[in-house]
Order: structure tokens, then sequence, then C-alpha cells
């Protein structure tokens, strides 16, 4: 069952039980696919599972007869069905709340039925006649009965080919010309009259026993081949009745019972034309056809049969008992393919559904080697046209733009009801081998399966399995070899942790020296080409520049901070999905800094796994860790220019030493956190991801251990938590405005510094002046001390340093506690080690302890 599926069926469930709250779909979707085993039908357990709920059920009666009925129409997935009532029938406390929720559910909608719908019933004050009760028993049973009859055949075929031209436009369904349905005497079968035959001249019974058992052998021949006799009649039939007969009540009672015994193979014979000729249109799709052909060419024997009969009878030397004994083989025979007709007519069965049928019937007769046989046949004949892969026009070229798997998952689909039940284990690799052969076809390159064979229906299923798994083996190494020796898909990955997850250092110091002020613009301000130029000279510059693949990295400019664009993507299919949607944009505007990331050239083939999903994933993570690194830059820029503070004797110098203390912690947070993600999340992901991809076996795998690294990543960096994301923009927001007042109060020094130190010497200085130089400097060093003191104290900067000290002690001591919450109670053990990191020294420990009391103390109450 595809995600997808799992998903669309757990919130259904949801919905017919009302259930809210809770961890909500998503958290029984990831139980269901961490526990999910395949269900393998086997007769003895859905046979068992039948009987425990025919007991179970008040109406035992009724359950078997109504799984009869769905029996018949080949119901799929009926027994993993009955399997499920089972188990549930066996677990009370489930059972209990079902019950509860069902008696909730109907008092729910009788109090709506109630306040939104009232009846009125006629006043009366007579009881209804007998006769009056009769008549509306006649015209309800007439209404039951019109509901229950099958559509009209040209109504079917209308609503198949209306289905079919809708989904195929390009392709109709072509049309037989009415004539083909007007003429019944085409279709091989009894013609009926609404009038009933006129009586013959002379009675039956009224001939001597001879001459009755001769007419009798004349009508039967005719009958059998559908055609109505002189003594038998066949009656008219509605919907997918079997064909009954009238004989003639005169005829002799020994002649009688042995005419009713031949006349089933009559009713088999005209069963099994209807079907023919029916099925053979165009809607019922090519199985059907197959199937119908096949039946053909049995019936064909049997025509030739009852000619040879016929020559006998004309010879005079067929009697009747002579005929009840040459028809009895093929009574079996038509039986059978009677039987089949009715139950793929009922069931409404196509293409696969069709095969599923036939497989349980060729199952079922084991014992019984012809009627096996007979269904071995049919079957094979059968699938020989069934696909059950359909296509469907997506451009390769468009998988760039792409957010999703949409080309590799939505190009080749299987059709369920397309697949036969005795080819279900083995649909998921039927797929796969023609996905992967189609891949390396679509580069030009021709590829043939040594092994390739033409699968033929049989019982042993052990011999299409190895076919089935031999051509899969093939396509698997043969495009996993495409990709990984030609195409060089592990280069290009480490191409892209290369500059996505910034492992090369020297490139990224010279890349935001060249970009710093280019990047401090608002984003519109920014020229794009100036920003390629000065990547291209970055790449050039550093030890990138011995990367093959360098050419193909590119700048993105994004719409939206790395934040926003992760929230975004994280409310996506829950409540607050809307209101961030809809939210009004910021007015602040965005600048280079936290629109910039960057973008990779990725081309087919490999855009199969480095697609835009994955690409999407890599800009999150290099966003994240490139604003980290901006901040860390600020930070240490804001240490180089309090190196000043130090030649300066200031006389309150406690807010000097707040400010560096808080600058240091900042420092150390920012620092650790990348230092984490890098190192302890990052590169051993990447390891394992690395040395996975040397013994994966199929292109499927390399997608999953891909995919898993950058779920792993993105979720160790806790970008895919919005509460902890939340904390963490805080912090580096307070970091940023931290870095700004303390730039913003060193300017004003360097300004002030400069005015004062305005000298007019020309020329080399003398002794003197150098005298006059060192008393200039030392006075200038007194001025701007004074000036710094009396500039903290009329702007308020050791308030101001109080309130950054206590927002990011805060903020941190937040995170801190709910990163021990995680790891705790989701087993997010790799977010312990940000704890240790961040607490060393055990600096917070004592404030968590009691945050957590706390908690467990309202937790209580």
């Amino acid at each position: 069952m595809s995600e997808f599926r799992i998903h669309h069926d757990v919130n259904e469930l949801l919905s017919l039980l009302h259930v809210r709250g809770g961890d909500g779909a998503e958290g029984y979707i990831d139980l269901l696919q961490k526990h999910r085993t395949p269900y393998v039908t086997t007769t003895v357990s859905a046979h068992s599972a039948k009987v425990k709920l025919a007991e179970f059920s008040k109406t035992p009666e009724d359950f078997l007869r109504k799984y009869e009925e769905l029996k018949s129409k080949n119901v799929r997935n009926l027994d993993p069905l009955v399997y499920l009532l089972s188990k549930l029938c066996e677990d009370k406390e489930t059972l209990q709340f079902l019950q509860q929720n069902a008696k909730e559910r109907s008092e729910s909608s009788a109090n709506t039925a109630t306040t939104t719908t009232s009846y009125s019933l006629p006043q009366t004050s007579s009881k209804m006649s007998m006769q009056e009760l009769d008549e509306l028993r006649k015209k309800l049973g007439n209404v039951t009965a019109s509901s229950n009859a099958p559509l009209p055949a040209e109504v079917t075929r209308k609503m198949l080919r209306d289905k079919h031209n809708k989904k195929n436009p390009t392709q109709p369904n072509p049309v037989f010309p009415n004539w083909v349905y007007d003429r019944p005497a085409l279709l091989g079968d009894f013609i009926t009259s609404p009038t009933p035959p006129a009586d013959p001249a002379v009675a039956i019974g009224t001939m001597a026993l001879p001459a009755q058992e001769q007419a009798l052998v004349e009508d039967l021949l005719f009958v059998l081949v559908g055609v109505d006799g002189r003594d038998i009649t066949a009656q008219p039939v509605l919907g997918r009745q079997n064909r009954s007969f009238i004989v003639d009540s005169t005829l002799d009672m020994s002649i009688k019972e042995l005419v009713n015994r031949i006349l089933p193979v009559a009713s088999y014979y005209s069963t099994i034309t209807r079907f023919i000729e029916e099925k053979s249109s165009f809607e019922y799709g090519q199985v059907n056809h197959a199937l119908t052909a096949a039946m053909r060419t049995l019936m064909k024997e049997y025509l030739i049969l009852v000619t040879q009969l016929e020559h006998l009878q004309r010879q005079g030397l067929l009697s009747l008992q002579k005929l009840w004994f040459y028809i009895q083989p093929t009574m079996r025979t038509m039986e059978i393919l009677a039987s089949i007709a009715s139950s793929v007519d009922k069931g409404e069965c196509m293409g696969g559904s069709t095969l599923s049928l036939l497989h349980d019937r060729t199952f079922n007769y084991t014992g019984d080697s012809q009627a096996q046989e007979l269904c071995l046949y049919l079957t094979k004949a059968a699938s020989v046209p069934e696909f059950m892969v359909e296509e469907h026009e997506l451009q390769k070229e468009k998988i760039q733009e792409d957010y999703n798997d949409k080309y590799w998952d939505q190009r080749y689909t299987i059709v369920q009801h397309r697949i036969p039940s005795f080819l279900q284990k083995m649909a998921d690799k039927i797929l796969s081998t023609g996905k992967y052969l189609n891949v390396v076809r679509e580069c030009g390159r021709d590829v043939t399966c040594p092994d390739a064979k033409e699968v033929l229906y049989t019982l042993k299923e052990r011999a299409y399995v190895e076919q089935i798994e031999k051509a899969y083996n093939y396509a698997s190494k043969v495009l996993l070899a495409f990709l990984m020796e030609e195409k060089e898909l592990v280069s290009r990955l480490r191409s892209i942790k290369h500059y996505f997850l910034m492992d090369k250092g020297d490139f990224f110091v010279h890349f935001m020296d060249l970009t710093e002020e280019e990047l401090k613009k608002p984003v519109d301000d920014i020229v794009p080409p100036r920003l390629e130029a000065l990547l291209e000279l970055a790449l050039r510059m550093s030890t990138a520049n011995t990367d093959p693949f360098k050419d193909d990295l590119k700048i993105d400019l994004m719409p939206h901070d790395v934040i926003t664009q992760l929230l975004r993507v994280l409310a996506i299919e829950t409540k607050q999905e809307k209101a961030i949607i809809n939210a009004d944009p910021t007015d602040a505007a965005l600048s280079g800094l936290e629109a910039f990331s960057f973008d990779y050239i990725v081309k087919w083939p490999l855009s199969l796994i480095i697609n835009r999903k994955a690409l999407t994933r890599y800009q999150m993570l290099f966003r994240h860790m490139f604003y980290c690194k901006h901040v860390e830059r600020l930070l240490c820029n804001v240490w180089i220019s309090n190196k000043d503070f130090k030649q300066y004797s200031l006389r309150s110098p406690k807010w000097f030493a707040a400010a560096f203390a808080l600058r240091q912690r900042m420092l150390n947070f920012v620092q650790n956190i990348q230092y984490y993600m890098m190192f302890e999340v990052m590169e051993p992901t990447w390891h394992v991801m690395e040395n996975n991809l040397k013994t994966a076996s199929n292109i499927d795998d390399v997608l999953c251990h891909h995919t898993s690294f950058l779920d792993n990543c993105l979720k160790d960096c806790m970008l895919t938590n919005p509460e902890l994301l939340r904390i963490f923009s805080k912090l580096m927001a307070v970091c940023v405005m931290f870095t700004n007042c303390m730039q913003r109060f060193t300017q004003s020094m360097r300004l002030e510094r400069l005015s004062l130190e305005q000298g007019t010497m020309d020329g080399p200085p003398s002794q003197s002046e150098h005298a006059d130089e060192a008393e200039r400097k030392r006075l200038t060093t007194k001025f701007l001390a004074e000036y710094v003191d009396a500039l903290q104290s009329d702007a308020g900067f050791e308030a101001t340093i109080s309130k950054f000290d206590n927002n990011f002690s805060m903020q941190l001591l937040d995170l801190l506690d709910k990163l021990s919450i995680y790891s705790t109670n989701d087993c997010e053990h790799s977010m312990i080690s940000i704890i240790y990191r961040l607490d060393f020294n055990g600096f917070y420990t004592e404030r968590l302890e009691r945050m957590a009391i706390e908690r467990s103390q309202k937790a209580a109450v």
C-alpha cells in the first residue's frame, strides 16, 4: 500500500469515527508504517475467520449469505477484511470503544435529523384493508426488484465507454454499429417472443413411445444449439438468470425425466453464448476479449459434437439414451464454463479481477484434473493481453521544477484493479523492472535482458516468480551501474555536500568576504550577475577549484527567509497551514543574507535522485547553517572591535565586562550549534549513507538512503520541530540585535577618536614633536574614556546589556528545557549532546531541574 493511500485511509477512518485530538493522523500513520506486515491469505485463515465472525454475529445466516454474495462477486480484499474483523472481535477494549462510538454517532445523527427534518403522517381513522395491503406489498416488491436488477447491457456499455473516453480522450473506444445489437438472430442464442407458441396439431403424448423419443431427440438437437424445438421451448431470461425450458406436459414421464437431465447443457450453452457476445464488445477490455475468444474455441468443439450427434440421428442411430451417454462428458465442461461466465458477469469483473477469479477457480479445482486443466487453459489465454502498468504523460525535463517525486512515482503506476491475485506479491517488482529499463532507454541506451522470457501462467508459482526476479535483478544492476559509474552519482553528491553542507571552509571564507557588502543590501537592490561573478571568483581562489562539477553551482535568491520557509513546509496538512500561507508578509525588507541560497544544476537521469525535493532540503540545511555562520562572523567582529576598549581606563567598566561576557556566551552558543550540526549530525549521517550506497542493490534503495539522510539531517538539526525552530530563531535575533547595538557604540567611538586625532605635522617628526604626539594620545585616550562613560550613563547602556542578557538567558533556558523534553519523550538521543555542549559546566542544570519540577507539578494538578 502506498504512503498516499495510508494517509487517505487513516484520515477517512478518523473522520468516520469522529476522533479528535491526540497525535492526529501523523501519529497513527507512523505507527502503521513501522509495524505493518504483509498479510498472506490462506484458505484456512479465511475460513476460521469467517466461522468466528458467524459465531459472534446475532444473525449468522445473514452474515454467511452476505459473505457468499460478496465472494461470488469476487470482491477484492474480502478475506483480509474478514480476518481483520475477526481480530477486532477478540479485542474487547477496541470492541467496546467501537460500540460506544457507534452509539454516540447514531445519537448525534438522530439529533441532527430531528432538528433539521420534520415528518408528517397522514391522518387516518380507519385501518388499511387487506386488498390495499397486498397492493402496497406488490409495489414494494417491484421497487426492490427493480433496484436489485442489473443495468441493461447498452447502459453498462455506455458507462464503461464514457469512463474510458474520459480517462483517455485521445484514444476513444471504437463502437460496434447498432445493427450488431438490434438483430437477435446474430447472437446464436434463443429468440424468445412475448407471445406463446401455438399448440402443435398433434399432442406428443398421443404418439407411441418410439415416436415420442425420436421427436424429442430432434428437439434436443435444436435446443442444444439455441433454437426452440417443437415440444421444448425456452423461457425469456431477465438479467443474469439461467435459462429455463418448458417441456410438453403430455410427454411420457420416463422420457421427460431423461430430457430434464439433458436440458441443463442447453441452459449452459445459452449462458455461455450470451456471455461471449456481451463481453466481446470493446468496452469490456482485452482480458475479457481473450477469455471469450478461448471460450469461443471450446464452443466450436461443442458445436462439432452436436453436429456429429445430428449425423447419427439422421442415420437413425441416435436414441435418447445414446444422446445422454454422448453428452455427459461435455456437460461438466459446459457447467464450468457457464459458472465462470456467471461469476465474471455477476462480479462485473474486468482485467485483473477476471484473472483473479480464474486463478481462484483453477486453484480450487485441485483434485479434479479435468476441471483444473480447463480453467488453466482459460487463465493462460486470458492473461496474455493483461498489462497492469499505466503510463502517464510527464516530461522528464520538468523534474528540476517539481517539489516532489512526481516523475518517478507517477510516470508509470500500477492500476490496482488490474493486478491478478497471483501476481499481487510481484506487482511492485514488475513495475520497478520496467521503470529501471525505461530510464536507461531514455538515455539512449539499448538494453535487452539476456534472461528475458515470456511469463506464462502456471499453478507452479515459482516458475514465473523466478523469471520476474531475474529480470528485476538485471534491470536493477544495469541502472545502478549506469548511475554510479558512468554518471558518477556519488561524486555528484560529494560536490553538493561541499557547497550545501559547507565542508569547504576556505571557499566560504573567501565567498563571505567577497559578498559581505553586496549581501547587506535589500534583496531587490542586489544584482544577481554580480553575485554570480563573485561566486566564480571564490570558487577559483579556493580548494573548490579542484571540483569537476563546480560550474553547476548557481545563486538563488529566495522570496522568504529560512525560518518562514521551514514553518510553511512544516505547516503543510496541519490546522495552521491556511493561517501561515494567508499571513501578511512582514514590513521589513528581506536582506540579501536572509534571501541567499545556492542552487545546483542536475541533468537527467541523476535528477531522479537529486530532484527538486531533495535540492530544497539541501537548501534549507544550507540556509540554516549559512545564517549561523553569518551570526558567528558578526559576533567575531564585535570581539575584534572590543579589543580597542582595553586601552581605555574607564571609571565604570562593569557594563563592559557584562557585554564582553554576553558576547562570549553568544559566540560559544553559535559555535557549538554549528559544531553539533556539522560534526555530530551531518558527517556521521553522510558516512552512513555513503556506506549504504555501496551496498545498494537497486535505484529505489539509493533513493531511500538519500532521502533518509536528508530527513535525519533536518530532524537532528532541529529543522522539523516548529517549537524548537521558533526558539532558535529568537536566539539568533537576540544575537544579531546585540551585535548591531555594540557596533553602533563602537562606530560612535571611532568617529569621536578621528575628530580628536586630526594632526597638522608636515615632514618627519622631531624629538619635541614626538613628545607632543605622545601627550596628544594620552589626552585622546582620557577624553575618549570620559566620552564613553558619559555616553553609557546617558543612554542607559548598562540596562540595555542587562536586557539582552536576560532575553538570551531566558531563550537559551527554554531551548535547553525543550531539548531535554524531546530527547526523553521522543527518544531523540542525538539532541542530548547539544545540552551537554551548551551546559558543559552545569551552569544551567539547577534552573533546568527547577523548571522540570514545576512542569511536573502543573501536570499533576
